[in-house]
């Protein structure tokens, strides 16, 4: 999805979460792979991908890290150690992530610590 940096300022305004908001600002200002995050995050929530953890780890392989710009569900299981960075966990996400001792962050944590979004895979 390849937005226009001003289509994306423009949908950020009617949004009301400041969290959106500053992710998805940060997101456009941080490099080509967070440029069409911030285009899937500005666009209808009705629109933005809310994935299984099941489906997650079917997609997924050892070691990537997997940036689902929705919210992240927890019907399944997840055998593989992966990072997942997501908009939002379920509090049942949560808890099996942490029983399976991966990692978990928000969109923003990530763009700060990898702006230049090295090694990571976008899931729908």
């Amino acid at each position: 999805m390849n937005k226009s940096k001003t289509k994306i300022s423009e949908q950020a305004h009617r949004k009301t979460n400041p969290e959106v908001v500053e992710t998805i600002m940060t997101a456009k200002k941080s490099g080509e792979v967070w440029l069409n995050v911030a285009g899937m995050l500005s666009g209808s929530r009705r629109n933005c991908p809310s994935l299984n953890l099941g489906e997650i780890d079917a997609q997924a392989k050892d070691g990537e890290t997997i940036v689902v710009p929705g919210k992240v569900l927890s019907q399944g299981n997840v055998t593989k150690k992966i990072k997942i960075i997501a908009m939002n966990f379920s509090e049942g996400a949560k808890q099996k992530i942490k029983e399976a001792k991966m990692e978990y962050k928000s969109i923003l944590e990530e763009i700060k610590s990898n702006p230049s979004a090295e090694g990571i895979k976008i899931l729908r």
